[in-house]
């Protein structure tokens, strides 16, 4: 059975971020991480809809994709800066997501600093993929 648009778009991504050094990218990760897997990056879908957009036989969908950086650091907020522009580089350089999607767009960033022996930032940025595919079948556009 062929790959849906949306889990195309998802592996594109991911591929697209392993690309950044010095993070581990993983994709829909639910398993706490050990000290020593920071920094990590996590690619999630968070929600997928059609706009209501209706084109003969397609539908626009928006998805909208969590990109999470965790860091452990004395200012993880100011540590996080290097791996959160360099997600936000790799995701706009590639904004047709290898020509499964229509465009992407930079939503909102959000940032969770947690106290512990060494502080743990995670600092999500939500990014909207507009992409169309058949009214009948997820696998084409």
């Amino acid at each position: 059975m062929a790959d849906t648009r949306r889990e195309l778009i998802l592996a594109r991504l991911k591929t697209n971020l392993d690309a950044i050094s010095g993070a581990t990218v993983y994709r829909s990760r639910v398993e706490p991480l050990a000290r020593g897997e920071t920094p990590a990056i996590i690619i999630e879908p968070i929600s997928d809809q059609p706009d209501g957009t209706n084109f003969y036989d397609k539908l626009d969908w928006n998805m909208r994709v969590r990109i999470s950086t965790l860091v452990r650091a004395a200012l993880p907020d100011d540590v996080s800066d290097t791996y959160t522009q360099a997600v936000h580089l790799k995701i706009m350089a590639d904004q047709t997501v290898n020509s499964y999607a229509l465009d992407v767009l930079p939503d909102r960033t959000d940032f969770s600093l947690v106290e512990a022996d060494i502080p743990l930032g995670i600092i999500s940025q939500d990014f909207l993929v507009r992409y169309r595919t058949s009214r009948t079948d997820l696998t084409s556009s």
